[in-house]
């Protein structure tokens, strides 16, 4: 598996985004799994129970906050490849605004008592 999403299981904001992803990936590259699961403590030797980014492993690159969130999109092709163009704004302008809705996030979109469960047509791109 080239592209896993990791991101936080319990966040409203994350789910949401990964359903949106779902939706748009039609080719079904994206994988996702859980920062709280096991495969995260496996992949992601770094991770500690801050679970404030979503990350993004392609090509065994890792990428986190605003520049994950562009390489997913990116990642899908065609047309949603022009995301790459937000690179062109610097980093700590994007992860400044990444930083706020990610601190924002819970009181915004809620926080679940348990990580999502993947529905039947979801779960073989799901990694647990």
């Amino acid at each position: 598996m080239e592209n896993i999403v990791f991101f936080d299981g319990v966040c409203g904001l994350c789910n949401r985004f990964v359903d949106v992803v779902i939706r748009m990936d039609k080719k079904k590259k994206i994988f996702f799994a859980p920062l709280q699961g096991n495969v995260a403590k496996q992949n992601l030797d770094f991770l500690n129970e801050e679970f404030d980014t979503v990350i993004f492993l392609s090509n065994n690159k890792i990428y986190t906050k605003s520049t994950a969130a562009i390489r997913i999109a990116a990642s899908m092709g065609g047309v949603k490849k022009i995301a790459l163009v937000f690179l062109v704004i610097p980093a700590f302008i994007r992860d400044y605004i990444y930083d706020w809705i990610s601190k924002n996030r819970y009181k915004w979109f809620g926080k679940n008592a348990v990580c999502r469960v993947p529905s039947e047509e979801e779960k073989e791109r799901f990694l647990i």
